[in-house]
């Protein structure tokens, strides 16, 4: 790391002024050149007048640093082989295309350097000062675009590494501890080096090149036929170095760690802190020593962005207090969900008329005061929507606390930290000049730039997929001992992520089988995560932030929903690799319009797509039975169960209670006191989903858009009482009891979290939906369909579920004054 350091303040020293000779700094060898002790010094004094024997000096210590290079690219090419000869075995440790990531163009800059070295080696051995080495030198130089094609790679070799590690034991072993000869003449046989630390070695190594050629020259003769050539190479090198000089930036900065290393960021991302009992978003950065909180100062227009540091732990000092030793926050407000949704459907309205704008050729002040709208909205979404929290502590002072939309980022930053911690780290006290260099270095070393909102995405970025993502959960293989473990699913919405799905819990195994599959509405999602836990049932573990038993997680991973992949009519099946965790699923979309299609049943016997009407005069019942069956299982042990209706059920239970209701089947009770009970609230939303017509109908659908648009209070009432009585009895007295249920949900919102509002979102648009001719006639996209249906049919649901109870009876016997033809 220290040579590193010296590399980089040499490097911009020479670009800087390539005519001023480091003497002072290289006392003409190189850093880790083996003569640059006081023997080696003192010989540079006596010959200091002959430029050509200090040539020889100078030679002399690059080849000794040359040898060490290439004992390095070897130690790191060594596992490349048996890497390679076990990617087609049926256990491979990493797969073909892993290996040329990690590896790419190391063999060719290796086979480079070992040719520069056998033909450099005996000129230098038997050192003639008339010897000539110039093209040598040429031929290196103009060999550097294999540097910069490693260059290039060089950022995603280290992650791809990474990644591989976490995920594979095996590698993770090899790439800690890599054996590297030691020269010729040294005592030490071999040391042991890090992966990563010697992936870096070829970028250093070109600026040690650079300064030898700068060297080379100040000491050799103007008349000398090697003059123009090292001129020549060092032209060549330094208009390299030039043009990468800002891609090798990840590690250059001016500041060092306690221990003289260099102090590199490992993360960096926005999170939101409660501080002083109200939100604050702000941008979290972990150096390889120490944790730095920061906001970005307000900066007037053109002046540089730079950051305020909050507060900052260096990683020695830093705990993460277990839930049961973490003193109870003060007590943390989660925001409204009928005020997120909201915000959420404001966004989706901007968005769609930003859309209009755009396509209309409008003005691009009108464009801008839309987007600047549509971030207030999605800044104060970011801000108030994440509920889990991570807490962080030093030891020698006090507790910070942040909120979390996911448990997948707590874990990624809590590993991140604990990874770090496993090294020799020292405690220390930044100096207030230390703390503004450090500050300083965050603006520069940033990998997070912009806030994860969509109005900073570029306009043609993927907007993400809108409808439904099925999802099977196969099983899971890699745990080292039996265990109770479930899974739990999360996609990507406006801009931060939301769990949508838990598999039951595969109790005492190492191999769990669950086959369940789930629906998962996507909003504009992009990502799906699968996070696995082994289950908790020690009460003790109680995190008082939430009152929540913590659950471990055992690994977790993450896959691009690409829509050429994913928008198929196949299942598409796929693993998640995690920690040395293997998880199989597969995978389906449905886009919106294609759900709003409707096969009605072609059987005159089941209840699923049958209508309505047809099922309760067969049933001689005002309410079908599956309904009437479903909601008093719900009300008697599920109406406590936290997500009811909004927690997808297991596909196959559903399907398992359909085809029983359908049959009628005598065993419905027992089977419906046995089931999960969310598969049971699944069976109902499924039913409403099924009916041949929405339970509201087709045809009253236009006046129910219109009904909900109306300002004026007394008008709105007047037309939605209207619309409900304009239903068929079937329809009205089942809308009704379902009405009624809801509202006994809500009441327990404290408890199962699910508000009137959360309620309206999952049974509105499965309530009310536009016909297939509707939906066409006014829609031009995905998003469209979300944004303009589904907030009018969630206000419509929740207009009549805010309203006093309705009675059946007084809607048939109450005569308004409204008689409009529907």
């Amino acid at each position: 790391m220290e040579e590193e350091e010296e590399a980089i303040g040499f490097l911009d020293k020479v670009l800087e002024d390539e005519d001023v000779f480091l003497l002072e700094e290289c006392e003409l060898g190189t850093p880790t050149s083996p003569g640059s002790g006081s023997p080696f010094l003192m010989a540079v004094k006596v010959e200091a007048g002959k430029g050509l024997e200090m040539r020889k000096l100078v030679l002399s210590g690059f080849l000794a640093s040359e040898e060490i290079y290439i004992n390095q690219l070897e130690a790191l090419l060594l596992p490349m082989k048996p890497l390679k000869a076990t990617a087609t075995t049926s256990q491979p440790v990493l797969t073909i295309q892993q290996i040329e990531t990690i590896f790419y163009k190391i063999q060719d800059i290796y086979e480079i350097h070992k040719e520069f070295y056998d033909n450099l080696c005996p000129k230098v051995q038997q050192w003639d000062s008339q010897v000539t080495m110039g093209h040598l030198f040429q031929k290196l130089a103009s060999q550097l675009g294999v540097y910069k094609a490693f260059v290039d790679n060089y950022k995603v070799a280290l992650e791809t590494a990474e990644k591989c590690s976490q995920s594979n034991n095996q590698f993770q072993k090899i790439s800690e501890e890599l054996k590297v000869k030691g020269p010729k003449d040294s005592k030490d046989s071999h040391t042991s080096v890090t992966m990563e630390a010697l992936l870096y070695k070829p970028i250093d190594r070109v600026t040690r090149s650079t300064l030898v050629l700068h060297d080379l020259l100040k000491h050799t003769p103007v008349d000398h036929p090697d003059y123009p050539l090292l001129q020549d190479a060092l032209r060549i090198s330094q208009n390299f170095l030039s043009s990468i000089n800002e891609d090798i930036d990840p590690r250059r900065t001016a500041v060092t760690t306690p221990k003289g290393e260099t102090r590199q960021l490992v993360k960096d991302g926005f999170l939101v802190e409660m501080s002083e009992s109200s939100r604050k978003l702000r941008h979290v950065f972990l150096f390889t020593d120490v944790l730095l909180c920061a906001k970005l100062k307000k900066t007037s227009a053109g002046k540089h962005q730079q950051y305020d540091c909050k507060w900052y732990i260096p990683l020695a000092d830093l705990v993460f207090p277990s839930p049961e030793e973490s003193e109870a926050s003060p007590h943390v407000h989660p925001f409204p969900d009928h005020e997120l949704e909201d915000m959420k459907m404001k966004i989706s309205a901007l968005k769609s008329e930003i859309q209009k704008e755009k396509a209309n050729k409008g003005q691009s002040r009108a464009i801008e005061r839309l987007k600047k709208k549509m971030f207030e909205n999605e800044f104060l979404l970011l801000l108030n929507s994440p509920t889990i929290p991570f807490r962080i502590h030093n030891r020698n002072g006090k507790s910070y606390l942040f909120l979390l939309s996911s448990d997948y980022e707590r874990s990624e930053w809590r590993e991140a930290i604990q990874k770090l911690q496993k090294k020799d780290l020292q405690a220390f006290v930044l100096s207030s000049v230390e703390l503004q260099v450090l500050t300083g270095s965050c603006f520069k070393l940033r990998t997070v730039h912009n806030i994860p909102v969509t109005s900073n995405k570029d306009d043609d970025e993927s907007p993400g997929l809108y409808g439904f993502l099925h999802v099977i959960v196969h099983s899971a293989k890699g745990f080292k001992q039996s265990a109770n473990l479930y899974c739990t699913l999360e996609v990507d919405s406006f801009g931060y992520f939301v769990s949508k799905a838990k598999t039951r819990v595969f109790r005492d195994t190492t191999e769990p089988k669950w086959d369940e599959e789930f629906e998962i509405e996507l909003e504009g999602s992009q990502s799906l995560r699968i996070l696995c836990y082994e289950k908790c049932y020690d009460k003790t573990k109680v995190n008082k932030d939430n009152n929540e038993i913590v659950d471990k997680i055992m690994g977790k991973g993450q896959i691009q929903l690409d829509p050429q992949t994913v928008e198929t009519k196949n299942w598409h099946t796929d693993v998640i690799e995690m920690n040395g965790i293997k998880v199989e699923f597969s995978m389906k979309f449905t886009s919106r319009d294609m759900s709003l299609k409707r096969t009605p049943s072609k059987k005159q016997t089941g209840v699923f797509g049958v209508k309505i009407s047809v099922v309760t005069k067969r049933e001689r019942s005002k309410v079908p039975y599956i309904v009437r069956q479903c909601v008093e299982e719900v009300e008697k042990r599920g109406i406590e169960e936290v997500g009811i209706y909004r927690i997808s059920g297991v596909a196959t239970d559903i399907q398992a209670l359909k085809a029983v209701f359908d049959a009628n089947n005598k065993d419905i009770l027992l089977m419906l006191s046995d089931m999960d009970i969310n598969a049971i609230a699944g069976t109902l939303k499924l039913y409403f989903r099924e009916l041949p017509e929405p339970l509201l109908t087709d045809r009253l659908y236009p006046a129910f858009m219109e009904g909900i648009a109306l300002s004026d209070p007394a008008a709105k009432e007047n037309c939605m009482m209207h619309l409900l009585r304009s239903l068929p009895d079937p329809n009205l007295i089942t809308f009704l009891f379902l009405l009624e249920h809801l509202k006994r949900v809500a009441e327990k919102e404290p408890i199962n979290k699910m508000s009137l509002h959360n309620l309206a979102t999952v049974f509105g648009p499965t309530l009310l939906r536009p016909s297939e001719v509707e939906s066409k006639a006014h829609l031009t996209s995905a998003a469209d369909i979300w944004s303009h249906d589904v907030m009018a049919q969630v206000q419509v649901l929740l207009y009549y579920l805010q309203h006093p109870p309705i009675s059946f009876a007084e809607l048939k016997r109450n005569t308004l004054y409204f008689s409009t033809d529907v």
